[in-house]
């Protein structure tokens, strides 16, 4: 400090000097003596000036330095006395922990040495445990023995038979239970099954068949049977040989019959008659060209039909091909009912249950109403219709369960979906509702002889046999000392399954088994 405040004064006496030799006018060649004193004399008290203040300021710096000096040892104490309380602090704090550490070390110590004693304790009890179980199963052992001898069965007969007492007191209480609940669920199933096709088939109002293998064409007049056989029975050759129908004239007044198996063929015949009367050319090239027209006009009746099928469910987006065989059905018939009126009716139907069932409606009418689509196919296809249509269905793009319940509608393919249910049971409905299908007499004979002969044969004890209404139902008369209760529902149920198996029939046929046993006595 001494030395900054010693230069600081010299600086002084030196800007001292410097200003003194300005402030003279005029600068001479060579110094005066006197100006020189003068000068000495200047710098000398300015020098004395300089250092006495050099010495004031020193002083000042000091006592400032110690006044600081002071107040930083004040502080710096300060700061220590602070520091020397929190050691204090934590010290005591620490000392607080640390008998607390002693304190749970001392607990731990004691809980140590009481778990030892428990332990000990648990190994001898479990060691008295073992002995007092050996000594139970020597009891037990011992009083098996005697049971044994006692009884005269050994531990598992009689473990055998117990369990086979309890089996069978448990199939006792439960087969009431077991009907009871069957019977329940039957009587509702029924109940509900009966309400739902009963609704249906009243909701759907369908003609009673009156197809036949013959169509009748009105003349104008019995001179036109004379045009259609032609000179020499040429036109009528011509025709039957272009149509492919036998045309039948005999002598009902003012009419001819068309004959054929195939309806499509039929109606084209029937047309292009109709039309060459209406025209009155009758020959062999006028044969030919009406025929084409009519045939052409007999596949857009064809397409039409099919359309307003669909129309009529409101089914939508099917394959062109596939409405063009809809639409051929409305010519073909089975067991008298028109197969394309079937199809609508039995899609109405199936569509009623769906809704009743809460099931898609339009999935369950468009199942049933391809569910016969194969027999728009002739002969040269071979298989049953069911397996043919499922494969027409699936090569023009239909979904899979449409395809499934088209083939499993004959049971020729497991069923597995509900919506092959609901086409089984509308095509029963449609073709057994009493006026839809007609049966020829010799067919229906047959067909009862067939029950009873199902009836009698392989079925020992069986002494009579009925077919009843109509047969929709065959009773079994068996003799009671031959066959019992269990017997005679083992009868039933075979006669059924064989019926299924071998007969095609409408609707179902009950399968009653009587057995009846009498006791006479005479009082005297």
């Amino acid at each position: 400090m001494e030395s900054v405040l010693l230069g600081a004064a010299l600086l002084v006496t030196l800007v001292a000097l410097v200003i003194v030799v300005l402030r003279r006018p005029g600068t001479p060649a060579g110094f005066d003596p006197e100006e020189l004193g003068r000068a000495q004399r200047d710098a000398d008290e300015i020098r004395s000036d300089a250092r006495s203040q050099a010495q004031e300021i020193l002083a000042k710096a000091e006592a400032q330095a110690r006044r600081i000096d002071s107040d930083a040892r004040g502080e710096v104490e300060k700061e220590a006395r602070a520091l020397r309380e929190d050691l204090r602090v934590l010290r005591e704090d620490l000392e607080r922990r640390e008998a607390r550490l002693a304190e749970r070390e001392q607990r731990l110590d004691d809980e140590v040495r009481r778990l030892e004693e428990w332990s000990a304790r648990l190994v001898e009890s479990k060691k008295a445990l073992e002995a007092r179980k050996s000594e139970l199963g020597q009891m037990e052992e011992e009083r098996r023995r005697v049971l044994e001898r006692a009884a005269g069965l050994t531990a598992e007969e009689a473990k055998a038979e117990l369990v086979a007492a309890m089996e069978n007191q448990a199939k006792r209480e439960a087969i009431p239970i077991t009907r009871e609940i069957e019977n329940a669920a039957r009587a509702e199933g029924e109940k509900r099954a009966r309400k739902i096709v009963t609704l249906a088939i009243q909701r759907v109002a369908s003609e009673q068949t009156a197809e036949s293998v013959v169509s009748v064409l009105h003349l104008p007049g019995d001179e036109m049977k004379g045009r259609i056989i032609g000179r020499e029975g040429r036109n009528i050759r011509a025709f039957e040989s272009t149509t492919g129908v036998n045309l039948i004239i005999d002598d009902t007044p003012e009419a001819v019959l068309l004959s054929c198996f195939d309806p499509v063929r039929r109606e084209v015949g029937r047309l292009t008659l109709e039309k060459l009367v209406l025209d009155g050319r009758i020959h062999p090239q006028r044969i030919e060209e009406v025929y084409e027209r009519s045939r052409a006009d007999v596949e857009q009746l064809c397409v039409r039909a099919g359309e307003d099928a669909l129309v009529e469910l409101g089914i939508t987006e099917m394959h062109p091909e596939l409405i063009t065989l809809l639409g051929q059905l409305r010519y073909r018939t089975s067991y008298g009912q028109n197969v394309l009126k079937h199809l609508i009716e039995s899609a109405h139907i199936a569509g009623i249950m769906a809704a009743e069932l809460r099931l898609p409606a339009e999935l369950a009418k468009r199942c049933t109403l391809l569910h016969d689509i194969g027999k728009a196919l002739t002969h040269e296809v071979e298989g049953s219709h069911a397996l043919i249509g499922a494969e027409i269905a699936r090569r023009y793009g239909e979904h899979e369960d449409v395809v499934h319940a088209i083939e499993a509608h004959h049971n020729e393919v497991e069923v597995r979906t509900v919506e092959a249910v609901l086409t089984q049971a509308a095509d029963a409905i449609s073709g057994s509702r009493p006026g839809a299908r007609r049966e020829s007499l010799e067919a229906y004979v047959k067909r009862l002889e067939r029950l009873e002969e199902i009836a009698r044969e392989k079925h020992e004890g069986v002494e009579k046999v009925f077919a009843m209404q109509a047969g929709r139902e065959i009773r079994v008369m068996v003799k009671p000392d031959a066959v019992d209760d269990i017997q005679a529902q083992v009868i039933a149920r075979d006669i059924a399954k064989q019926v299924e198996s071998e007969l095609t029939y409408p609707g179902q046929i009950r399968v009653t088994v009587v057995r009846e046993s009498r006791a006479i006595e005479f009082a005297r």
